[in-house]
C-alpha cells in the first residue's frame, strides 16, 4: 500500500471577528490536482458548506488557482471560502493583495483592509421574475421575486421579522434543482444595526441554510445599491451563526468587507 497523501488543512470562520460565528470554510493548498471524486470525497469528509482548494496558477493570470466544492457538489462561485483562501495566504506573508482564477467566475481578489479583508467578486444584478412556486415554497409574504441566470433566485420582504419568521420547505425547494435561495428585507428598525439583512439556503448542494454567503451578495450589493440609492452600505445574514458584511458597488465589482478567524490547522490523509 502506498504512503498516504498529507495535505494542509485551515478551517477558517470567514465573515466573523471571532471564532464560532461567520461562515467556516475547510482551505487546503495542494502541489497539484487531484480527481474530481477525490476532492468531492474530501469535501464530503470535512461537511462545511464549502472546501476551498487552491494551487499556483501556472497560466499567468493570477496567483493561484481556485476551486470550490459543498459536500455534494463543485460550484461556480463562493464567496466566503474565497475570503478565507486569502485569509491563509495573506497571513503566510507581507502581501497586501492576493488573486485566485476560477474556472467559472473570472480573476477573483483579496485585498488587506485594516484588520480584515477586502473580497474583490462579480456583481450580478437580478432581474424581476415571477417565481410563484418557489415563493410558496419559501413561505411568509413575498413583495417581490428575482432571478440571475446563474441559478440564484431572490425573494425581497416587508422587514428583518420576516426574515427571522421563515421556514421554508425544504424538500420542495430541493426538488426544484440547485438553486440558491435568497431571502432579503431592509434591516431598517431591526436589532442589527445594518441597512439590509438575508438568510440563504441552498439545500441541493447540501446546505440547508447557509451561515454567511458572499456569493449572494455579489446579488444583493448591486440590487441594493439602486434600490437605496448609494454605492455602499452594511449587510447582516441572520443565520444562527450570523455575519456581518460591509458591501460596496465598484463598477462591475461586488466588494465585500469582513474579517476572518483560523480555528482549526492540521493535515489531512488521503
Amino acid at each position: 500500500m502506498s504512503a498516504p497523501q498529507i495535505i494542509p488543512l485551515v478551517q477558517v470562520d470567514a465573515f466573523a471577528d471571532a471564532p464560532f460565528a461567520g461562515n467556516p470554510a475547510a482551505v487546503m493548498p495542494l502541489d497539484n490536482w487531484l480527481s474530481d471524486a477525490e476532492l468531492q470525497a474530501i469535501a464530503q469528509e470535512n461537511n462545511l458548506s464549502e472546501t476551498a482548494f487552491y494551487l499556483p496558477d501556472d497560466s499567468g493570470a493570477a496567483d493561484f488557482e481556485l476551486r470550490w466544492f459543498t459536500p455534494t457538489d463543485e460550484v461556480a462561485l463562493c464567496g466566503h471560502a474565497t475570503l478565507a483562501s486569502g485569509h491563509v495566504v495573506l497571513s503566510e506573508g507581507d502581501a497586501d493583495r492576493v488573486t485566485f482564477r476560477t474556472r467559472r467566475s473570472g480573476v477573483l481578489s483579496v485585498d488587506r483592509d485594516g484588520d480584515g479583508y477586502a473580497l474583490g467578486l462579480p456583481a450580478w444584478k437580478p432581474e424581476p421574475r415571477d417565481l410563484p412556486e418557489l415563493a410558496a415554497a419559501m413561505g411568509g409574504s413575498v413583495e417581490a421575486t428575482l432571478w440571475h441566470p446563474g441559478r440564484y433566485a431572490v425573494f425581497v420582504y416587508r422587514d428583518a421579522d420576516a426574515i427571522l419568521a421563515l421556514e421554508p420547505d425544504m424538500a420542495a425547494l430541493t426538488a426544484a434543482g440547485n438553486i440558491l435561495y435568497i431571502a432579503t428585507a431592509p434591516g431598517a428598525g431591526s436589532a442589527y444595526g445594518s441597512d439590509i439583512v438575508s438568510r440563504v439556503f441552498a439545500p441541493a448542494a447540501g446546505v440547508p441554510e447557509d451561515p454567511v454567503t458572499g456569493s449572494a451578495h455579489c446579488i444583493l450589493t448591486p440590487y441594493w445599491s439602486d434600490r437605496l440609492g448609494r454605492e455602499s452600505f452594511t449587510a447582516w445574514q441572520a443565520s444562527k451563526r450570523g455575519g456581518r458584511i460591509e458591501c460596496r458597488l465598484a463598477g462591475d465589482r461586488a466588494v465585500l468587507t469582513g474579517k476572518c478567524v483560523t480555528v482549526i490547522e492540521g493535515v489531512m490523509r488521503v
